[in-house]
């Protein structure tokens, strides 16, 4: 691999762990701690699982929607 390609590979991660943790805030914020806390615990494992942050804030939003 190229470094340009790790070098996106890695900001893409770390966005993906921040929009995470700004959405887990936003729960936290809302009073809603059950979701927050998903969301704290998804931020943490996307540095490893890329994308599992993206997917817990999609399928909790979709959960509410549904509800």
């Amino acid at each position: 691999m190229s470094s340009t390609t790790n070098d996106r590979s890695g900001l893409m991660r770390k966005i993906g762990v921040v929009t995470t943790l700004i959405d887990a805030i936003r729960e936290f914020s809302k009073g809603h701690r059950g979701s927050g806390l998903v969301l704290l615990v998804a931020a943490a494992l996307s540095s490893r699982i890329p994308g599992i942050g993206t997917a817990a804030s999609l399928l909790l939003r979709a959960y509410r929607r549904l509800r």
